[in-house]
């Protein structure tokens, strides 16, 4: 349809020359209490909100598509499609109504995307919301994220798209920025929030001058960046866009950190994924680490302690700094008391972040009063206690004594309709109100007044915001009525009149209450600006009040769990003496059996057996979040651990495929398999769980044990859990192997799990005992037990014979039993079973068959 701005009136050209500007988002114009959408945008707007769709007007000949929402009801619909990764532009009234002539002038104030979210109804008090940008720079990728709610700015660089991809993860932003006309990975594109930005916001000079500007420094060497950084140009996009969207300064971004990959312990996406830190593996948030950690009071300690999950550090000496927090609370028991405190303090960093974007509420105002009122009453704490590793908040009184004086205490949502300055605060404000409430007396008495002259009983004098004031008489008294009296109104049994006194009174009172409502704002505005003074102090005050919090938490579960404090040690030992899962542990209905591990330079790859359900997994992941734990610089689920230098924590745990990029299971198990092989070190801990199981036994066989005995090599600390017997024999071959089992008992047909870990290899699997309880058909288990013991009896009777065919001899002792040259094996390298029928397979196996008999 046309939408040519001649053939519309004054307000829809307004309208289509500011949707002009914003071409690809919503754009909600503002008209008295609605928030309107027009053409593509209201189509748009009524599918994914589900609200009516009415016209206006014609364009073309046609009618214009309409669609609004209250004004008053905003905020629920844009969190409904940021949810969706919709954004919105907001167009308010900019204009005096009174003087405006032709359309009140309105502009976009404010943009809404997914990764700039800031208003409190929009976000996850306990989750970060980031805003990210990335670029590839030669062999590498430049990250830059930021989190406007809090002021959160960094950058990063790795080395490889898989990096990239794992950083991407561990991020999990709201909102990706690249520039256009870049190919991204295939893991990448599979992101939500994906938006494409000019080559020019990239760019490193303009970038350089847009940090400096906003830092107010000649250079960034303080922040760790030259001129020639390889982060600038994806810190400055960064930057750009939130400008672009919040239309303002943007005082809380005051200094831009470098997360280097050296100063944490690396997981990939996989690890991440399989250890479930901050979600399990359905998506949601039940039965995670972070589900049994966090105790924090308030939602910014909340995001701290995840940011610290999934970021664990490498240097020792920060890590005992947090223990020693953590220590000191446990020891003069005053965790409990400063977490009373804390759950009074609320998220004061994303209130903080309002007030420099000059968008805090009246209630944002309140709740920092409250919460600066509370930290003399927690130093108090701190000092009674006698902490000397926890530090004293800074203290605000004269900020806490400015709000008390200049806020109501209970305030209305929005300053709006007034009635949030407080009495007292400003005299000329003081003196317009009390004109305005002065007016009720001076109503009533020239109510009965009039009453008395006309001897009209019934007359009454009242207010709606379309007519003003007036007198108002019933049908009957038409009559009575003096001539002075000028009608204003009709009504079906009533008559409504205004007289001079009651018009100069009229204009009397709205003039005082518009300008109380004036100043009342300009007040406001006044002290949203005068908060921008100590906003840096302010900043760093939330800061240490979420670490406190996290301390706090820490202590807390400590005791409550029984964790308890890791040391680290700088030689190559990993030792864990009764470590228990701490997920687990929280969630069973019985007892949780304890395990230990011990790795040094003879024990550095163990080979774990035992039937499936016996706890091979659990113990296995355990190890890893004990380990993840004391990096967080939490107590761990154990009576004892010590930990040596750690780089990376890898799992290979599970089977999933990804159809959509077109990977088999087996595939993602060995590219997984495969990025650990190349990265891992000596001082890395990595879990493999059933390596090979994907393909055929042999096949299967010899990758798991040449993947074991190239992480032997290695040197890495792994624990390899398997069903191949056959891979026991590593004990005798490698010097720092060692078989454990995960322990298990029969009673006639039915297995009982001990869950228990035992040095030395498992006798069985139990495969039938655990199929049995997972309710195969009593003939199935029959029958496999049967085919069992005629296996069994083969080989007993001949050790090298399994069904008539030769066992793989993976030693090499007999190796001249079967050779490449053999037939059987040459079938077996062209069998290609991806692309064979059930019946092709059938007939290949009765030949093989009949070959092995001749």
């Amino acid at each position: 349809m046309s939408k040519s701005a001649s053939a519309h009136t004054p307000m829809m050209q307004q309208y289509l020359a500011i949707k002009a500007e914003h071409p690809d988002i919503l754009l909600f114009y503002r008209m008295g209490d609605f928030y309107e959408l027009f053409y593509d945008d209201a189509e748009r707007a009524a599918d994914l909100l589900d609200i009516s769709l009415t016209q206006r007007g014609q364009s073309g000949g046609r009618p214009i598509p309409m669609a609004g929402v209250p004004y008053h009801a905003v905020e629920n619909y844009l969190a409904k499609l940021v949810k969706l990764g919709e954004s919105a532009a907001i167009c308010e009234q900019v204009g005096d109504p009174a003087t405006s002539k032709g359309p009140v002038d309105r502009k976009v104030v404010r943009i809404i995307t997914p990764g700039t979210l800031t208003d409190e109804a929009l976000l996850d008090s306990h989750r970060e919301n980031l805003l990210v940008a990335i670029q590839p720079h030669q062999n590498q990728w430049a990250l830059a994220g930021a989190d406007i709610s809090s002021g959160r700015f960094f950058v990063a660089l790795v080395d490889s798209e898989d990096a990239l991809n794992n950083e991407l993860e561990r991020l999990r932003p709201a909102e990706l920025l690249y520039p256009e006309g870049l190919q991204l990975p295939h893991a990448v594109r599979q992101r939500q929030g994906l938006r494409k930005r000019p080559e020019w916001d990239f760019d490193p000079d303009s970038a350089f001058t847009a940090l400096t500007r906003q830092f107010g420094t000649h250079d960034l060497l303080g922040f760790g960046m030259d001129r020639t950084d390889p982060t600038l140009g994806v810190a400055g996009c960064v930057l750009q866009y939130i400008k672009d969207t919040q239309r303002g300064a943007l005082p809380h971004l005051r200094s831009l950190q470098h997360e280097r990959a050296d100063d944490a312990i690396h997981l990939d996406s996989s690890t991440r994924r399989n250890l479930e830190l901050t979600e399990n593996l359905q998506g949601n948030e039940q039965h995670t680490l972070a589900s049994v950690l966090d105790r924090c009071k308030t939602p910014m300690g909340s995001r701290l302690l995840k940011r610290w999950l999934h970021r664990p550090l490498r240097q020792q000496a920060q890590l005992q700094s947090r223990l020693n927090k953590v220590n000191e609370l446990i020891d003069a028991a005053a965790y409990a008391d400063i977490q009373r405190l804390l759950r009074d303090i609320g998220d004061i960093e994303r209130i903080l972040a309002r007030v420099a974007l000059q968008s805090a509420r009246p209630r944002d105002l309140s709740r920092l009063r409250h919460a600066l009122a509370c930290i003399p009453t927690l130093n108090q704490c701190i000092d009674r206690y006698q902490l000397s590793q926890v530090a004293a908040i800074q203290e605000f009184p004269e900020l806490v004594n400015l709000l008390t004086r200049a806020i109501v205490e209970n305030p209305p949502v929005l300053i709006r309709d007034g009635g949030v300055i407080a009495p007292g605060y400003h005299e000329e404000l003081d003196e317009y109100r009390a004109l305005s409430a002065g007016g009720t007396d001076q109503l009533d008495a020239l109510e009965q007044r009039e009453r008395e002259r006309t001897g009209i009983q019934n007359l009454k004098i009242g207010y709606n915001k379309v007519h003003g004031f007036y007198i108002e008489l019933s049908r009957l008294a038409a009559d009575r009525v003096p001539p002075e009296y000028q009608r204003r109104q009709t009504l079906k049994n009533a008559e409504r009149y205004i007289i001079p006194e009651l018009k100069t009174f009229e204009e009397q009172v709205l003039h005082s209450q518009g300008r109380a409502l004036a100043i009342e704002k300009q007040l406001y505005q006044e002290l949203l600006e005068h908060l921008l003074e100590p906003l840096a102090s302010l900043q760093a005050t939330a800061q240490e009040l979420a670490a406190l919090d996290v301390f706090c938490c820490f202590a807390e579960r400590a005791v409550s769990l029984n964790y308890c404090r890791p040391e680290f040690t700088g030689n190559h030992e990993f030792s864990i003496r009764d470590g228990r899962h701490p997920v687990v542990e929280a969630f069973a209905e019985h007892p949780f059996i304890a395990n230990s591990v011990h790795f040094n330079s003879q024990r550095r790859l163990h080979v774990i057996t035992g039937p499936n359900m016996g706890g091979k997994s659990t113990y296995m992941r355990q190890t890893a979040l004990i380990a993840l734990l004391a990096h967080t610089g939490s107590y761990v689920p154990a009576h004892s651990a010590t930990i040596g230098p750690m780089d990376r924590i890898f799992t290979r745990i599970g089977a999933a495929d990804e159809l959509a990029s077109g990977r088999s299971t087996f595939m993602v198990e060995m590219t997984e398999t495969s990025v650990i092989l190349h990265h891992a070190t000596e001082q890395s801990l990595v879990l493999m769980d059933e390596i090979g199981r994907g393909t055929s036994t042999y096949d299967g066989m010899s990758l798991a044990w040449a993947t074991a005995e190239a992480l032997s090599e290695r040197g890495s600390m792994t624990l390899f859990a398997t069903h191949y017997f056959e891979l026991t024999q590593l004990d005798q071959l490698c010097e720092n192997t060692v078989n454990v089992h995960v322990d298990a008992t029969e009673h006639g047909d039915t297995i009982a799990f001990l869950y228990h870990v035992k040095d030395g290899a498992a006798s069985k699997s139990f495969g039938i005992q655990v199929a049995r309880l997972a309710g195969l058909p009593h003939r199935v288990v029959a029958r496999a037990q049967a085919r069992l013991r005629e296996l069994e009896q083969q080989q007993d009777t001949n050790p090298g014979q399994r069904t008539g065919q030769t066992q793989l001899d993976l030693t090499g002792e007999n190796s001249a039993v079967v050779t490449p040259e053999d037939p059987r094996i040459q079938a077996l390298d062209a069998l290609d079973p991806d692309h064979m029928s059930p019946r092709e397979a059938l007939e290949f196996l009765y030949t093989l068959t009949q070959k092995n008999k001749a």
